[in-house]
């Protein structure tokens, strides 16, 4: 068997341990299917790091240079520790879904993220918003702590400077965005997403009760209320529009 047959059989292996995973609902049976998953994707990392990536230079050069062997590394080191933890232990605790969110840290150049609002599906605004001092990130009035109150609270501080509006936002992610929000029918939304030291952007979450800053509304002139409000309002119209009864001559 030649290396691509083998990388083909590797990824289907793969996947059909993912839709193991997704099938089982019997704890030790999941547990002992991650395992296994788990120690295919270490496995299949170093095949590609030792086969293919050097056959890939070769060909490639410097068009090679972007090939993601420091994510392999981080990908690998965090797999150990999967591997490495006790599910019965004391320190790991079952969630009441079932499910075990494992997160990634992304280190930013900057401290910030951006929160990009959609209306109706279509593009409002993006906003930037400060992270310096952590990430309660929610720009509702509701979630504001005034500063003389704050002592002893876990701040949710919404000042105006925290939440900036940008004037001139374009993102190559905006198409896929709007795509992702038509094909689930989601037509309000916040969708957030940082980016990382080399340029990548991640998209990390999708608020679908999402909320609006007022203080960086009113620098700005743009309104998400008065957005939702034109959105909601055109679709009450169209559904009280008469129904026309069409009937063959």
């Amino acid at each position: 068997m030649n290396a691509t047959r083998t990388l083909i059989a590797q990824h289907r292996a793969i996947q059909s341990l993912f839709d193991e995973l997704a099938g089982e609902t019997r704890r030790p049976a999941r547990t002992r299917a991650a395992s296994r998953l788990t120690e295919e994707l270490i496995a299949h990392m170093a095949g590609e790091e030792a086969v293919f990536y050097p056959a890939a230079r070769r060909v490639l050069g410097r068009l090679a240079g972007g090939l993601p062997v420091d994510e392999h590394f981080m990908l690998r080191a965090q797999l150990r520790r999967v591997l490495a933890t006790d599910l019965d232990g004391p320190a790991f605790e079952e969630p009441v879904d079932g499910i075990t969110l494992v997160q990634r840290y992304i280190k930013a150049p900057a401290p910030f993220i951006t929160r990009v609002e959609f209306v109706g599906g279509q593009f409002l605004y993006a906003v930037q918003v400060d992270t310096s001092e952590g990430f309660e990130l929610c720009p509702a009035d509701a979630c504001r702590v005034d500063a003389a109150d704050a002592s002893g609270v876990c701040p949710a501080q919404a000042p105006g400077d925290k939440f900036r509006i940008l004037r001139d936002f374009n993102h190559p992610l905006l198409p896929r965005w709007q795509a992702f929000l038509a094909a689930n029918d989601i037509g309000i939304a916040g969708i957030e997403f940082i980016v990382d030291e080399a340029g990548r952007p991640f998209t990390y979450d999708i608020n679908t009760n999402t909320n609006y800053n007022p203080d960086a509304e009113a620098k700005d002139g743009r309104s998400g209320m008065r957005a939702v409000a034109g959105y909601l309002g055109g679709l009450l119209a169209r559904a009280r529009q008469p129904h026309v009864r069409r009937t063959g001559t």
